[in-house]
């Protein structure tokens, strides 16, 4: 999950398709299905009914629908169990530990301000996460992690406790963990081999080099790209696509955040998962359906749908 967008419709009148509250159009359709590997239906404009038929239009068959707190988390575990396209992660995300645990006075949160809650409050909402974790509709534990980006030196204890934690909630309902890694990748990975890591591991929005690809690639790992691959600053990313093997990469949008280009800064959805796959297709050199039906088996194999 990144920074805020708006998703709002072409409504009172009309209005330049370079408007940035103006989704992008419908791409033109893969031949071969794949699947989001990392959405928020909740953040988005749309229904969940018209989010998942515009998707299944352009081939995209297959949404995992992420949580970031315990609310969020129940809501994706409920959608996932109300429609036969969705699966579910649930997690804390990095951010959200600090939070329940310092507090929030700013209130920058969906949930609002916060008094601190201390650790009694986090090992409370990590109880309702495990709980979660053990239904059938939710095929991953995340997204959790490190975030060094939004989170000073005064929550890193609470985001490692977190982790640590998500991590054993993944092993003992042999669930995937989705992995968040911002700007914290040596300490992800510490974190990782100290506790032992899940048999299905997926660093969500892949942010690190090729170097850290290969690392992830030795130890097993799923590396996930969203629409930032194709960004102008981003040639890491694709120097990372190009070494990582073909059976662990996927594809994900993290909507509404991370449009690709050409519609960077414009809502993002399921839909346009054509558009960075086809992009991921030119990096590497492949053809689109090869890329496609690989990142389909490999989303399948993750979370065992």
């Amino acid at each position: 999950m990144a920074a805020t967008a708006s998703n709002s419709g072409n409504s009172g009148g009309k209005r330049n398709q370079n408007d940035k509250d103006v989704p992008p159009p419908l791409p033109e359709p893969l031949a071969v299905p794949v699947a989001d590997s990392h959405t928020h239906l909740d953040m988005q404009g749309d229904s969940v009914e018209d989010a998942l038929a515009k998707a299944a239009s352009v081939g995209v068959t297959t949404v995992i629908q992420v949580g970031c707190d315990v609310a969020g988390s129940t809501w994706a575990a409920e959608t996932a169990a109300a429609h036969d396209a969705v699966w579910a992660a649930v997690a804390l995300h990095p951010n959200e530990a600090p939070r329940i645990v310092l507090g929030d006075p700013d209130g920058w949160s969906r949930q609002g301000a916060r008094e601190p809650g201390g650790d009694a409050a986090l090992d409370a909402a990590l109880e309702r996460i495990d709980a979660l974790a053990a239904l059938p509709h939710v095929r991953g534990v995340g997204e959790t992690g490190l975030d060094y980006f939004r989170t000073g030196p005064e929550g890193m204890a609470a985001q490692e406790r977190s982790f640590r934690r998500h991590i054993d909630i993944a092993k003992r309902h042999g669930k995937a963990l989705v992995i968040h890694d911002r700007e914290a990748h040596a300490d992800v990975l510490r974190v990782l081999e100290e506790e032992g890591a899940p048999g299905t591991v997926v660093f969500h929005c892949y942010s690190g080099d090729a170097e850290m690809a290969k690392v992830c690639a030795e130890a097993g790992y799923y590396l996930s790209f969203a629409g930032n691959v194709t960004f102008k600053n981003a040639q890491h990313l694709r120097d990372a696509l190009a070494v990582a093997p073909l059976d662990r990469i996927l594809v994900e949008t993290d909507a509404p955040f991370l449009t690709p280009m050409p519609y960077r800064g414009r809502p993002n959805a399921p839909y346009l998962i054509p558009v960075t796959l086809r992009a991921m297709a030119g990096y590497r050199g492949i053809a689109e359906d090869a890329l496609a039906t690989a990142v389909a088996e490999n989303t399948a194999r993750v979370f065992g749908y």
